[in-house]
């Protein structure tokens, strides 16, 4: 007779992968995004292997935990988290759980995870003690592993899970968490000319871009970690394409709804900034820095623009790319900030943060009169030289850096050797 295997997890993609993962391993599958009805169902049916997610809405997982170890005694219950701690992992440990898999995961490391914890439950079947006093007698409690993800795995994880989550997701959702990316680039974009539009003559120029980068790290920290989708990072996308887990198409038709709704939250930002009258600050300085900012960028030509916009998300993916390797929160801010700063000190050009950069600039020039830098012709600064001298050629280079020199580059020297066709 086949296991059977009980998927407790608000999340219908994670439900989906495990789902079409442990069936191919000869498991009878059932899945729930409720943990009333999975409850319920343990009443009156046994499995050996129960799933079930840490955090869902209006459940603490240790709750939900604790039920299942009282209702259904024998079965192996293993926790899924999208952040994991030490302290969490050992509270779940200590109240029945045999192990915990780290969100997102791949097919082997959730199949692996699931070996272990049914030899463990058997092992503690046989010596028929339980958890906690074997704890205490022999010191060997299994503290879970909090160990970063090999590049190799980051890989395989991006391209099986990751990416097509977000191909999966319904629209509305991605337009939600797209309008939240673009308003949070914004506020890095924000912070970075607040804390430097005055600090050029004390500390220098370069001093200044440390800083600067520094700030602006903040965005992309609020996207990956209180999460929302953001159409650079989401350049990562095409290496599901090259392993036939998703569709061109499919890929191409995410990018845009997320470009479009990270231009919605940018712009939103740049009025609230506007309305707020925070440019007002140093009698007026910080709107003339914004309006300078504006200025240069749509003063570059289209070749600068174009390069300056690979470099940074090339830097912008490695970050995203790093993030997904920690299984700590402080790990994931330290893979961001690095990378970010880098690319806003080196002078690299990001097309969602300059959708908030110079539509502040337009905004203030046009209504509240605030003159650019002398060196500029003041008729550059307009909507058709946002979108033509600056969007366009760095949204093109944000591509080439992100989709090809990360996520093409990464599955070429881990995937592409071992590459099977999948259905998203």
């Amino acid at each position: 007779m086949a296991d059977t295997m009980l998927v407790i997890d608000d999340e219908d993609v994670v439900l989906e992968s495990c789902r079409r993962i442990f069936s191919a391993e000869g498991f009878e599958v059932t899945c729930t995004t409720s943990p009333r009805e999975g409850l319920r169902l343990i009443e009156n049916l046994v499995f050996d292997v129960i799933l079930c997610d840490w955090k869902m809405p209006g459940f603490d997982g240790m709750d939900v935990l604790a039920e299942l170890n009282q209702r259904s005694p024998d079965s192996t219950v293993v926790m899924i988290s999208g952040y994991p701690t030490v302290g969490r992992a050992t509270e779940a440990m200590k109240r029945g759980a045999m192990d915990y898999v780290a969100k997102p995961f791949t097919p082997d490391e959730i199949v692996e995870v699931v070996r272990k914890a049914l030899k463990r439950k058997i092992s503690e079947e046989k010596r028929a003690i339980g958890k906690f006093e074997r704890i205490m007698k022999n010191w060997e409690f299994p503290v879970p592993s909090i160990e970063d993800k090999a590049p190799k795995t980051i890989a395989e994880t991006v391209a099986s899970t990751v990416s097509v989550g977000k191909a999966t997701s319904p629209w509305l959702s991605v337009l939600v968490l797209g309008i939240l990316a673009g308003a949070y680039i914004g506020f890095g974009g924000l912070l970075s000319t607040t804390v430097t539009f005055d600090v050029a003559a004390q500390l220098g120029i370069g001093l200044k871009k440390f800083l600067a980068g520094s700030a602006f790290s903040l965005g992309l920290m609020l996207v990956v970690i209180a999460g929302a989708e953001l159409f650079t990072g989401n350049n990562l996308m095409v290496s599901s394409v090259m392993t036939k887990n998703i569709t061109f198409g499919t890929m191409v038709e995410r990018w845009g709804l997320v470009y479009g709704a990270n231009f919605i939250g940018s712009i939103l930002l740049a009025f609230i900034f506007y309305f707020s009258g925070l440019w007002k600050t140093g009698n007026g300085a910080l709107g003339s820095a914004a309006v300078g900012i504006a200025y240069t960028k749509v003063n570059l030509s289209f070749v600068e623009s174009l390069v300056r916009g690979i470099g940074c998300n090339w830097l912008v993916c490695l970050a995203v790319w790093m993030a997904l390797a920690s299984r700590q929160i402080i790990g994931k801010i330290f893979a961001i900030f690095f990378p970010i700063m880098g690319f806003v000190a080196i002078g690299f050009e990001h097309c969602v943060a300059n959708m908030y950069f110079i539509p502040t600039g337009i905004f203030l020039h046009q209504w509240a009169g605030i003159a650019g830098p002398a060196a500029f012709d003041p008729s550059s600064l307009s909507w058709i030289g946002f979108l033509w001298k600056n969007l366009l050629p760095v949204t093109i280079g944000n591509i080439i850096g992100g989709a090809v020199f990360v996520g093409m580059s990464y599955w070429s020297a881990y995937l592409w050797s071992a590459r099977t066709p999948k259905k998203a």
